[in-house]
């Protein structure tokens, strides 16, 4: 496993963090936003024979920032210019329509199940070219619907629109829903947290994503004194 390291000293972060967690777009000069900006080329970097264009953003249990990463992630490879489409495939437990303060009336479970088209669903921010698309509405059989052949088909059809798509998706010890989507996508980056993950899970966490054959591409560790 690579390791992507954002070295996020605890007192500036609760300093700069702004109350969405934009940092990248709200405060570009912040050590913060300059870490992504790193993990964005180092992550580049690891695409230099094969673009990555699919990355799931995950960690091996819940509260170990992966959402937080995964929209600043998202923020610092749009302001480079490229159309980014970050989407919400956490349909357990969504957030990212709170930390852009968008509706969640439409979204990736409207889509998979086709009452609505990816261009109704899909969100413009006002930041580069990124764009959100929300969980919708959750669902009583999320681990269906992240493996059935509709979400195959979206995952191809998003590859033809974007340039990059992030999936914001459930801790790994969790669910199976991340296992399923990983065998389908070009990348996975774990988020962990240096104060809290413990060292066993995200061990545990790796050996499941190397088991459905998921390209690990490294590690955010978070939180780190």
């Amino acid at each position: 496993m690579r390791r992507l390291v954002l070295n996020i000293n605890k007192k500036n972060a609760l300093r700069d963090m702004t109350k969405r967690n934009l940092v990248s777009y709200t405060n570009p000069g912040s050590q913060i936003a300059e870490q992504f900006r790193t993990i964005r080329t180092n992550i580049q970097f690891l695409s230099i024979d094969q673009k990555h264009k699919t990355i799931i953003m995950t960690s091996p249990s819940v509260g170990e920032g992966k959402t937080t990463s995964a929209i600043n992630l998202a923020i610092s490879i749009s302001q480079q210019g490229e159309r980014v489409l970050l989407v919400d495939a956490n349909l357990r437990s969504p957030s990212l329509h709170t930390s852009f303060n968008l509706k969640d009336s439409y979204g990736l479970t409207d889509v998979l199940m086709g009452r609505t088209s990816l261009e109704e669903a899909v969100f413009q921010t006002q930041i580069g070219r990124l764009e959100v698309l929300t969980s919708g509405l959750i669902p009583p059989n999320p681990t269906e619907l992240i493996g059935s052949r509709a979400m195959n088909y979206f995952i191809n059809d998003v590859k033809e629109e974007y340039d990059t798509i992030i999936f914001d998706s459930p801790p790994v010890l969790d669910t199976t829903d991340t296992k399923l989507l990983a065998g389908q996508c070009d990348g996975v980056v774990m988020v962990l947290n240096s104060g809290k993950t413990d060292r066993e899970k995200a061990a545990e966490a790796n050996r499941l994503l190397n088991l459905v054959r998921a390209k690990v591409l490294g590690v955010i560790l978070n939180q780190k004194e």
